[in-house]
């Protein structure tokens, strides 16, 4: 028998302790721990570097997602079928169409307010459901309008190609105001080309904190008319100065808001009163709108 193999057969025939059998296993197993902590936390690490990557992106696909839906209605259409990104609530398309029947041109946007924070306890169905009704009622009667005024243009002698020159056109669309986790603020239209008459603004301020349609005395407090009417005509009063032209009182001019006055919420978190055309000044000055600061420090809304 050779030196190796002795040597070989010495070393199977030592015995080994049981407990450092017991230690060695336990080393052993230490060991694994350590090396699998030491995996999990550099999984952990790459992780958390994904994640506030993917967060950042997020964040610029917010701002761009936001910018397309406020200017874009064929993207906002669309986006309904997208993955949410952010805030507590948007503004997004319910229903678009355009048609045209005896050269009258008929387009329509209606919104819908989507929650995106579910557990806010918010129900927007009710406010939904009353956009929907008012925008397709007013896209009906418009059209018998139209259709009402074509008829007696074509029995008073006028023609089918004069009429197509009139180049009638209804339009049902909307505007997003303000957007943010504080209010959600916007603008339903319903307009007429050939008549001013039946126009129509319908203005929504939702406060996402309460989930119920803002009103100007919450937002500037019991005396609100007073604060208002006083600013109004201060502003009125400037305006004047740069040339602006205004009906005088008897004229039909400002004398003061009404409960049921229209205003939106600007992105400073301030109502906007607005007056429609020929309201309380010559129809080429259109809407004619007055910005509403409340006196004192600002509210922590306005600050945000």
């Amino acid at each position: 028998m050779g030196r190796l193999e002795k040597m070989k057969e010495r070393y199977e025939e030592i015995v080994i302790p049981q407990e450092l059998n017991a230690r060695i296993e336990q080393e052993i197993m230490k060991s694994r721990r350590q090396q699998t902590e030491k995996s999990r936390a550099g999984k952990r690490r790459r992780y958390q570097k994904i994640i506030r990557s993917m967060e950042a992106m997020a964040a610029a696909v917010g701002i761009l997602f936001t910018a397309a839906l406020n200017t874009s209605p064929a993207f906002a259409k669309e986006a309904a079928q997208l993955p949410v990104i952010g805030g507590l609530a948007r503004i997004l398309t319910f229903r678009s169409y355009e048609t045209e029947k005896d050269d009258i041109a008929v387009s329509v946007e209606i919104p819908t307010i989507e929650m995106i924070a579910e557990d806010t306890g918010i129900m927007v169905d009710g406010i939904n459901e009353e956009i929907f009704t008012r925008c397709s009622q007013y896209a009906e009667d418009a059209v018998l309008r139209a259709e009402e005024y074509r008829n007696a243009f074509l029995e008073t002698g006028g023609t089918p190609e004069e009429w197509k020159e009139h180049k009638i056109k209804i339009t049902v669309n909307y505007e997003i105001k303000q957007q943010n986790n504080d209010y959600l603020s916007f603008v339903v239209r319903g307009t007429e080309n050939w008549s001013n008459a039946y126009n129509e603004s319908i203005y929504y301020n939702l406060d996402l904190n309460t989930g119920k349609l803002v009103t100007l005395e919450e937002m500037l407090g019991s005396n609100y008319m007073e604060l208002v009417n006083e600013s109004i005509r201060e502003q009125i009063a400037e305006r004047q100065k740069a040339g602006e032209i205004f009906f005088a009182a008897e004229e039909g001019g400002f004398t003061g808001i009404s409960q049921e006055v229209k205003f939106y919420i600007n992105e400073e978190n301030r109502p906007v009163i607005v007056f429609a055309k020929y309201e309380i000044a010559p129809g080429a000055s259109g809407e004619i709108e007055f910005e509403i600061v409340k006196e004192g420090p600002p509210s922590s809304q306005e600050t945000q």
